[in-house]
């Protein structure tokens, strides 16, 4: 008789359980996951939709003659496009890209466009990789991208040191959309670490914009390289009450399994919702293999969901440590963020609010100035912080950069060959570096002490 009475009440519970999940995860919008962020500033944020038009660039055949040019068109000078790689000329081992050279802005701009649908080659790209197949750099990152982007870098090295030598000014910039986002990524920590083939090109030259990225490379290298690489995720509302949320940056789930079930989307990312609920973040984060966006966040936002008309974007940004985009958001159109088209227009219109409240403060050139310089202590500040935070965390492989740089710069034979260094690696040679900067400190006292007592027996003499 008791176990007759219970069963309704098990099932209660059950029916409530579920109850509160689907409650939670409808109303969780993606906007939650950035509340804490600062908003970014106009300054940081201006290339990225000017980037975006460069990418979808990579779309047309002939770009004297656009044919599906945005409004306002491209922005590129056909004179200064250096060059444009077809899947031909890749032979499928990489996405198109174009090589730009960009005067207007002091910029050598690689842009790789997104995922072919038609192409094989890029599904190819996609599926060679395995959970934990793939060490660099003291963590784990997708063999198939890794792979497209020593492709990308072999073929164009040798432009690419030439252009980078002659402009001595100018920064070099990898950008790309989707799968291209994931290349360009990864592309720029191969050339961080082999900076010798770029004629020892300066760290702070190099800078990546993943548009809509792909989950490429462990946290540890997520945070590490967030100075480098920079991440944008779309989520605005343009029509009453949809949300749109992108899922790839949200979604850890296998990118072959999302492809092996492309017609069955909606069930794949339900299901992988419910189970990324039950499992505790603590887990997640001590999982070395699993795969994160990559670097700064910049995370465009809809700051009142469930409103009618229009209202504008917030573009918020952090280098997250825990709360990294962790769990999907249901949403109606969770796949429509993830075009390029939407982004480069949300982006522009979040980047006309910024330069219009700029305006309308009448900032003069020098505070702008001082502003740019406070912006990157702040981010220099916030790198340091999420570093360390990784730390406190327990991530696996994360330890806090030295004053030398990051993490072994100079060891290019093991990094790009994919060996990794371990952490206690790296804090021996810290030291060693540390003991002998303090030696070499001492000597100098010494010969300068020396020098000024030989001085005062001069002048007694």
């Amino acid at each position: 008789m008791s176990i007759l009475c219970g069963c309704p009440l098990l099932e209660c519970v059950y029916c409530l359980a579920c109850a509160r999940w689907v409650w939670k995860r409808c109303l969780h919008t993606a906007g939650h996951d950035s509340e804490t962020w600062g908003v970014a500033a106009a300054e940081e944020f201006e290339p990225v939709p000017r980037l975006c038009r460069y990418i979808l660039s990579v779309y047309e055949d002939d770009i004297r003659q656009p044919l599906w040019e945005p409004p306002g068109g491209y922005g590129i000078n056909p004179d200064w496009l250096i060059l444009k790689k077809t899947y031909e000329d890749t032979q499928g081992r990489a996405p198109p890209y174009i090589l730009y050279l960009d005067h207007s802005h002091a910029d050598i701009v690689l842009a790789i466009r997104g995922l072919n649908l038609a192409k094989e080659s890029d599904y190819a790209v996609l599926l060679d990789n395995k959970l934990g197949k793939k060490k660099f750099d003291g963590g784990y990152v997708h063999n198939g991208l890794l792979k497209a982007a020593g492709c990308v870098l072999e073929a164009e090295c040798d432009i690419l040191k030439d252009l980078v030598e002659k402009y001595l000014s100018y920064t070099l910039t990898f950008t790309g959309h989707s799968l291209g986002s994931g290349v360009a990524a990864l592309l720029a920590m191969v050339v961080v670490q082999n900076r010798d083939k770029l004629g020892n090109i300066d760290r702070r030259r190099v800078r990546c914009y993943a548009i809509a990225p792909a989950r490429c490379m462990s946290l540890n290298l997520a945070v590490r390289y967030a100075d480098v690489i920079n991440s944008v995720v779309l989520q605005a509302s343009n029509l009453s009450t949809f949300r749109l949320d992108d899922f790839l940056p949200r979604t850890a789930t296998p990118l072959e399994d999302i492809f092996k079930s492309l017609f069955c989307l909606p069930c794949l990312l339900c299901l992988r919702c419910m189970k990324d609920t039950c499992i505790p973040e603590e887990k997640m984060l001590k999982d070395p293999r699993r795969l994160y966006a990559p670097g700064r966040l910049y995370h465009i936002v809809e700051r009142r969901p469930f409103r009618m008309g229009r209202f504008p974007p917030v573009v918020r940004t952090a280098v997250p440590v825990d709360g990294r985009f962790e769990h999907i958001v249901l949403s109606c159109n969770a796949t429509s963020d993830h075009a390029i088209i939407w982004i480069e227009r949300e982006a522009q219109r979040a980047l006309d609010l910024m330069l219009e409240k700029d305006q309308i403060m009448e900032i003069p050139t020098s505070q702008r100035m001082e502003r740019q310089q406070t912006l990157a202590k702040e981010h220099s500040e916030e790198y340091r912080a999420a570093l360390q935070r990784a730390v406190t965390l327990s991530v696996p492989h994360a330890y806090t950069a030295s004053q030398y740089g990051t993490f072994d710069e100079g060891d290019n034979s093991s990094e790009s060959s994919g060996i990794s260094s371990s952490p206690s690696g790296s804090s021996k040679k810290t030291k060693i570096r540390e003991s002998w900067d303090e030696l070499i400190e001492r000597l100098f006292d010494k010969v300068e002490s020396s020098h000024i007592t030989l001085k005062k027996s001069h002048a007694d003499d």
